[in-house]
């Protein structure tokens, strides 16, 4: 089988709990961290608005990453209905996200496997995907290094807030390019 890539593949049908556990939800978080550069402990603000079945829309308020407003395509999984859910995704920068959202523990555990490119050149991530500067500089941070060039980065966050709808983000088309 060939695709064109890159391409989404799951042979996991979507769990019919999705409408009620994750369509439309939007969480604001926070990961308790540490400044890259000073190593001092610092909070990352995040939101994500869990947009469609296949599209995510987020925005990073605090951290290294601080000033990103995206949304990308993506695929879900159910561990448990009603209480654990999966989210993956690949940036354009050539970055890949794994989410594990725990309803009933309010917390979701990442783990960002960050290209050089866009760890390396964090200020050069900022910006909105809707500004095609952006989106060109970002795909450009792909290019930087190899696949093996990575900081692989684990952290868990508490979530702060979790309600339905856009909040403060900006809604997509539901087949919007993003890649």
């Amino acid at each position: 089988m060939s695709l064109l890539l890159p391409a989404f593949l799951t042979n996991t049908p979507l769990h019919p709990s999705f409408d009620r556990d994750i369509r439309d939800t939007h969480l604001i978080y926070d990961y308790d961290a540490s400044n890259p550069e000073t190593k001092q402990p610092e909070k990352w603000r995040y939101e994500i608005w869990f947009f469609s079945s296949d599209r995510i829309v987020y925005a990073i308020h605090g951290g290294p990453m601080k000033g990103r407003t995206n949304y990308q395509t993506c695929t879900f999984q159910c561990i448990r209905p009603g209480e654990l859910w999966q989210c993956n995704w690949l940036e354009e920068t050539g970055s890949v996200v794994s989410l594990v959202y725990d309803i009933t523990e309010q917390k979701l555990s990442t783990m960002i496997s960050f290209s050089k490119g866009h760890w390396e050149n964090r200020q050069a991530a900022h910006g909105d995907k809707r500004n095609p500067a952006d989106f060109a500089r970002w795909k450009s941070l792909a290019e930087i290094g190899k696949q093996t060039d990575r900081l692989m980065l684990s952290e868990q966050a508490d979530i702060l807030e979790t309600f339905k709808g856009p909040g403060g983000l900006i809604a997509i088309a539901p087949d919007a390019v993003t890649l």
